[in-house]
């Protein structure tokens, strides 16, 4: 594995340290009036979820891993199990369903998602950006009301509520970026 200084350490990147398998989640770099350069890090353990935030100089070595990447079909869910199958090589896994977090609602059936492996042990799950879901109810829609920033609630088949401007209505199908959980655009 490739060895990279502590300036170095970017958003997203993978590290070992402290004998655990940590995700950079935010990065400051610090350059105080006295005193070396370093790197302010806040880490998020892949396996447990917890969180750390280190320094790290310039002159400090850190291990960065390379995870990878592979697309799963999302098959069925059992007793608290997501099961997936690889494209390629039918291969089906099974992975926890909190492995996506509050994403969780956003995944459908035959839906492909990237999963992300450390030797055969899988550490991250990741949908696609965007997601297009149906409104099942919303207030209606308010005639004259034209202010640029007016947005109300839905609420969308998975159960998740979400903002959506005035001109959406019930029965309507609405892409929704899983990454901010927020209205995108019309489907």
């Amino acid at each position: 594995m490739p060895k990279i200084n502590g300036n170095e350490i970017r958003p997203g990147n993978v590290l070992e340290h402290n004998d655990g398998l940590w995700s950079a989640v935010k990065v400051d770099h610090v350059k105080p009036g006295k005193g070396g350069a370093f790197a302010q890090v806040e880490l998020r353990n892949l396996r447990n979820g917890s969180k750390l935030n280190e320094r790290f100089r310039s002159a400090d070595k850190v291990e960065r891993v390379r995870l990878e990447q592979k697309d799963q079909q999302f098959l069925y869910e059992d007793d608290g199990q997501l099961h997936f199958m690889d494209a390629e090589t039918y291969e089906q896994i099974q992975l926890p369903a909190d492995i996506l977090g509050d994403r969780r609602p956003f995944l459908q059936d035959g839906m492909t998602i990237t999963v992300e492996f450390y030797e055969s042990e899988a550490l991250n799950a990741t949908l696609p950006q965007k997601v297009t879901c149906m409104v099942v109810e919303t207030e209606p829609v308010v005639k004259g009301q034209t202010a640029a920033n007016s947005f109300k609630p839905a609420i969308l088949d998975n159960g998740v509520k979400v903002m959506v401007p005035p001109f959406v209505g019930s029965d309507e199908a609405i892409v929704v970026n899983t990454e901010t959980m927020e209205y995108s655009e019309r489907a």
